[in-house]
């Protein structure tokens, strides 16, 4: 199982940080379907394929995939770019290296940020928030923290998260401004087995 954060990763770019098994899978996934689509030779996929297997970090993967899919789709994401939801609905998520601060910013729409796949580049991250007549929403996994510690104007903050405690605990620190707006964060919940009925005696 793979940490939601790398430790000593906060001197490390993101090219440089360590590769999961299940990264690698999905770069083997991904030029699976480019061979089974055309977009890659087979001499090029198996070369591919065994280059994925081998790589020890992010960066050696995201090389096998980038030229097959947008920067948006691709399985390793390195580089976030901008996080701004401006009159409409934008949502980031999937593998992406969280960088220990960044600013997220939602004017008159919603920008949710996915963090269950995420991989936190430190352990404790901050995102300055910058939210005006918009919504921003959090999903965080099992074991993290979620803190508000902005400044709200006629705003409202919903922490729907189970707030786990210790000096190990990653935490996602929200600072910022929210003006006629909203901050949310959620972990899914847990999926409940079905109960068996117990035969009648």
């Amino acid at each position: 199982m793979d940490l939601p954060w790398k430790p000593g990763g906060d001197d490390l770019s993101p090219r440089d940080l360590r590769a999961s098994d299940t990264d690698r899978e999905n770069v083997v996934r991904l030029l699976r379907e480019a061979h089974g689509d055309g977009r890659i030779t087979l001499d090029e996929h198996g070369e591919r394929v065994e280059r994925a297997y081998a790589a020890r970090t992010l960066g050696e993967l995201a090389v096998l995939t980038r030229d097959l899919l947008p920067d948006e789709q691709q399985p390793i994401r390195l580089d976030p770019g901008p996080l701004h939801a401006l009159f409409g609905t934008v949502r980031r998520d999937g593998r992406w290296v969280v960088p220990g601060r960044f600013a997220a910013a939602a004017v008159f729409g919603t920008l949710e940020i996915d963090l269950r796949e995420a991989l936190l580049q430190r352990r404790h991250v901050v995102v300055r928030a910058s939210v005006l007549g918009g919504r921003l929403r959090l999903v965080v996994p099992e074991g993290v923290r979620v803190e508000f510690t902005g400044r709200s104007i006629v705003g409202t903050q919903a922490l729907r998260v189970r707030q786990p405690q210790g000096p190990d605990v990653p935490v996602i620190e929200v600072s910022g401004t929210v003006v006629f707006g909203s901050v949310g964060a959620r972990t899914p919940r847990r999926r409940r087995l079905p109960r068996l009925r117990r035969p009648a005696r």
